[in-house]
């Protein structure tokens, strides 16, 4: 039951995240709406989180987390706080240099992720201005991850869960306080992204003070733990990089499509990681230290059966998830974004973009459970190879798709983008199953009709009742906020009991339950 009350630990706290996020959306979007000056803030957001994707919860955590476990598991504790002292020194170093050329080359980078941009200099100014900004934010992100996943490692899940609120609460901050104050509104935005790093990582010090170690960075690449985290990042890095190029492409593509359109995509993907945060990444979080510590002491069964519950207990939220919020896309996006300057085409643009989303959400959620057995097992190849093969149809799809829906409007061209990513999802998703299951890591336990069947019943209920008791998606934009809110929050709970009582009359939930990992 220790995972189990690991994995709602950090739920409850990402959940407390997601919460604030949507806030820092409708707050944003109320404020700012869907503009092309957003669009150029986005820009400016998504540079600085291709280095935390690489050096903070992505390639850096991956390749660190297992090594940390293997020196923890020597019990020797000098050895262990060499080991942090030299991988901060070298963290802040590599990251520090990158810092400085990003912020020096900054016009380079938004030609890179938005060559559209350029149609309108002054947008093209704006984004970079804002850029120099926000790019600071990777190196304390990086450091932040890293002090995360120390805490994580000894089993202390809530601080680094929590952490990310304070990003949520500035963002806020400085969309109501700060925003009136600059010539350009929008810049505000790009100090909370400056300020909410700084935030970040004062919260981790002191619970590694607690701890005993909060230690003095040494730059020493030649520290033999250094070099193996090192290693093993090269192919994370790649596999890091594979993720990041499917969002160049997708923002270079939205930003020829139409005004807008980047920030359709940017709403959409934040109501998706709602469930993914809180659920998908929980269950990542949890469990790669778990099967690490597995993997060490030489427990393939204990592996298997950690993973089995991890795949389980995704689908078991994942499915439902996305099965309702694409039929509710509309009423959501309606209830949390559709006032100010965020008008009625925003609200069916997103909701597009939303519901071709949450077709992908269970493969999301796969590939966060599948990834982790790998990176535990120190197998940091596999899963590059098979995101450079995800890549490559994603590319594809998305030329595809986009191409089809400009000459058959049938739905707006940017949410073939969407689908495209949701296509590559499950065959990401799938690639790493077969490579687990074909090396003998992972043998499903008894009981997977069983779980599909209650699910699957579960699922069919509550689509019946949605169906059943929403308004038409149109009628959504002219309702007034009391109203949207009380028939969102009788949908949602409607069908969330429904889904509940007829997992657990079936067994499901039960099972999930009594079967979680010590």
């Amino acid at each position: 039951m220790k995972l189990l009350r690991s994995t709602a630990i950090v739920s409850s706290m990402t959940l407390f995240s997601r919460v604030f996020g949507f806030i820092r959306d409708v707050v944003i979007a109320r404020i700012f709406g869907a503009t092309a000056a957003t669009d150029a803030f986005i820009v400016a957001l998504r540079i600085p989180n291709l280095l935390r994707r690489w050096f903070a919860e992505g390639s850096f955590s991956l390749a660190f987390v297992p090594v940390l476990n293997e020196y923890r598991e020597r019990g020797r504790e000098e050895e262990l706080r060499d080991l942090i002292d030299a991988t901060t020194g070298a963290l802040l170093a590599v990251v520090s240099l990158i810092v400085g050329l990003g912020m020096l080359f900054a016009p380079g980078f938004v030609y890179l992720f938005a060559f559209g941009l350029t149609e309108q200099p002054e947008l093209f100014d704006l984004a970079q201005r804002m850029l120099r900004i926000t790019f600071p934010y990777a190196l304390f992100i990086s450091l932040t991850a890293m002090a995360g996943g120390i805490l994580n490692t000894f089993g202390r899940f809530a601080v680094p869960a929590f952490t990310p609120v304070l990003l949520n609460l500035a963002l806020i901050g400085a969309a109501l306080w700060l925003a009136p104050a600059f010539e350009q509104p929008i810049v505000a935005l790009a100090w909370g992204v400056f300020i909410a790093g700084v935030l970040q990582l004062g919260l981790q010090l002191p619970a590694l003070a607690r701890m005993g170690l909060l230690r003095r960075p040494v730059v020493r690449f030649d520290h033999p733990g250094v070099r193996k985290i090192g290693k093993l990042m090269v192919p994370t890095l790649i596999g890091s990089s594979v993720a990041q190029l499917n969002i160049l492409v997708d923002t270079q593509i939205a930003s020829f499509i139409t005004a807008g359109a980047i920030s359709w995509l940017y709403y959409s993907d934040r109501l998706l990681e709602f469930p993914l945060g809180v659920f998908g990444i929980a269950i990542s979080t949890v469990i790669l230290p778990s099967l690490s510590r597995r993997h060490a002491g030489v427990d393939p069964d204990g592996f298997s059966r950690t993973l089995d519950w991890g795949l389980r207990t995704g689908t078991l939220i994942a499915l439902p998830a996305a099965v309702g919020l694409g039929v509710i896309a509309a009423p959501l996006v309606a209830t949390l974004f559709h006032y100010g300057e965020f008008g009625r085409d925003d609200l069916f643009m997103t909701a597009a973009s939303v519901a071709a989303y949450a077709l992908g959400l269970p493969g999301y959620v796969m590939i966060k459970v599948l990834a982790p057995a790998f990176y535990s097992r120190q197998d940091t190849r596999t899963p590059v190879k098979i995101a450079v093969v995800a890549l490559v149809s994603n590319v594809v799809l998305n030329l595809t798709f986009v191409a089809i829906l400009l000459r058959n409007p049938i739905a707006p061209p940017h949410a073939g983008l969407a689908l495209a990513s949701s296509c590559s999802a499950y065959l990401n998703a799938g690639l790493l199953y077969r490579a687990l299951r074909r090396d003998g890591a992972y043998e499903p336990v008894a009981g997977w009709g069983r779980h599909w069947a209650g699910i699957g019943a579960a699922c069919g209920l509550m689509v019946a009742f949605l169906v059943w008791r929403m308004p038409p998606w149109a009628a959504w934009a002219d309702m007034t906020l009391t109203t949207r809110i009380g028939n969102l929050a009788w949908l949602i709970g409607g069908a969330m009991a429904i889904y509940g009582l007829v997992t657990l009359a079936t067994g499901v939930l039960r099972r999930e339950l009594r079967d979680a990992p010590l």
